[in-house]
């Protein structure tokens, strides 16, 4: 009896695993990116160590933007070893959790690149279980997965407005889809500390939503994604009790990270989504956010308490 129902388990457990491989999406495009300027946040782990392995090997000049340049270095030297292309690596240090690091970043790019074609948002937290506030007093998921790439991206939009034809990627996640509602007067959670990833998720999405409103006619489009659920570093965030309540998902029904980074490739590269904005992508199709992602009055109300949160300037606004 025992014995059949763990066979039955695995049984199901592999079916779903090899269902779940073969409709994973993936970038067919073969288009080249010699001559083209990539920066990717958070890339030297995950999806986007992978999707800098790509763009490389295409040609790309790729910027891995990361917090630790020692193992930004250790990965450009892999990228490189391994490269079967003739792209550049360069690393430079960002940290998306500290605004002040976000403007020593984009001053550095924008000094230092005449164009800049292509802007992932990739960087990203799980968020610890309790409250932890950034130097700036902001909660530091928010902060990391949304405060400091919609800085970043406002900072870096006139060289990217400069360099059109370009392209704004922001990973995003369908757990936006658990996110209910949003308190767009208490986005630094002071008040209550529910589902911070969510909640920073579904700001990826509203803020690109408006983003591209605000892009419009300039020939710079901005995407989000989800990315599938990904075997990655990101799960090392979770608490043992949460992480357990994750391992069947994430033993079955996940991918690698060469298989999540496929959307984030596609929308950088590929040609079928040229020109398209403002959309919400997963497996390398466009599909539909959630309701609530999809409200501009959220999209807009974000984008105007973003502005104070991160206090932008009069002459960091590109838009």
């Amino acid at each position: 009896m025992w014995l059949e129902m763990v066979v039955a388990v695995v049984v199901v457990g592999v079916s779903l695993r090899l269902w779940y491989t073969y409709t994973s999406g993936r970038c067919t495009s073969t288009r080249s990116m010699a001559g083209k300027t990539v920066i990717i946040t958070g890339g030297t782990a995950g999806i986007g160590k992978e999707t800098a392995r790509d763009l490389y090997r295409r040609g790309a000049r790729v910027i891995i933007a990361c917090r630790n340049l020692d193992k930004g270095h250790k990965v450009a030297g892999e990228l490189v070893v391994n490269k079967g292309g003739a792209g550049e690596v360069v690393v430079r240090r960002l940290d998306t959790s500290d605004l002040s690091s976000v403007r020593a970043f984009a001053k550095e790019m924008l000094d230092t690149e005449k164009a800049i074609h292509v802007l992932i948002n990739n960087a990203g937290i799980g968020g610890p279980d309790k409250r932890e506030v950034t130097a700036d007093g902001l909660e530091l998921t928010m902060a990391t997965n949304h405060f400091g790439h919609f800085l970043l991206t406002n900072l870096l939009l006139g060289r990217l407005k400069e360099s059109a034809p370009s392209r704004i990627v922001n990973v995003a996640s369908m757990v936006h889809n658990w996110a209910k509602n949003i308190d767009l007067g208490n986005l630094a959670m002071d008040k209550s500390y529910l589902n911070p990833y969510s909640t920073s998720k579904l700001c990826n999405v509203l803020f690109t939503r408006e983003l591209a409103d605000k892009m419009a006619g300039t020939g710079v489009t901005a995407n989000s994604l989800h990315p599938g659920i990904v075997r990655t570093d990101i799960f090392k965030t979770l608490n043992p009790f949460r992480f357990l309540k994750m391992v069947p998902v994430i033993y079955v029904l996940s991918k690698d990270a060469t298989s999540g980074a496929q959307t984030n490739i596609h929308l950088a590269v590929a040609e079928e989504v040229e020109g398209l904005t403002g959309r919400y992508f997963s497996d390398c199709k466009e599909v539909a956010s959630s309701e609530l992602a999809r409200r501009k009055d959220l999209a807009t109300g974000l984008w105007e308490a973003s502005v104070k949160a991160v206090k932008l300037k009069k002459n960091e606004i590109h838009y």
